[in-house]
């Protein structure tokens, strides 16, 4: 079972990953959450509560940060869980990939509300 829940914060979107996505559609749910962010500026995958990631959803984040590439959107990953890293590891892609840290994290979500405090 897996869960994505979508948190927007100014122009920043928090993609938060909760469990195991190892089958197709999982990735295609995971493709569809962030593929429909495209006004965002940052879009974060939270990857602290998945727990397990199969090769096809590891294909979609490759797909995903191109799509963002592409679309002048920032992709970044957050907290990867072990199994994650480990997956991302054993595959080499980890150093395809933009994982932000803790403070960066923090210094992003405060631009991101400061920016949406000024505009409201």
């Amino acid at each position: 079972m897996s869960n994505i829940h979508v948190d927007k914060v100014g122009d920043m979107t928090v993609v938060e990953c909760e469990g195991r996505f190892v089958r197709s559609d999982e990735a295609f749910r995971l493709r569809d959450a962030v593929t429909s962010q495209e006004q965002a500026h940052v879009v974060v995958l939270d990857l602290t509560e998945m727990r397990a990631i199969g090769g096809g959803s590891v294909g979609v984040l490759v797909f995903l940060q191109r799509w963002c590439r592409e679309h002048d959107i920032r992709f970044k990953l957050f907290n990867p869980s072990r199994a994650v890293r480990e997956k991302l590891e054993h595959i080499n892609a980890m150093s395809e990939f933009d994982i932000a840290s803790l403070d960066e994290m923090m210094a992003l979500l405060g631009q991101a509300d400061s920016r949406y405090a000024l505009a409201s």
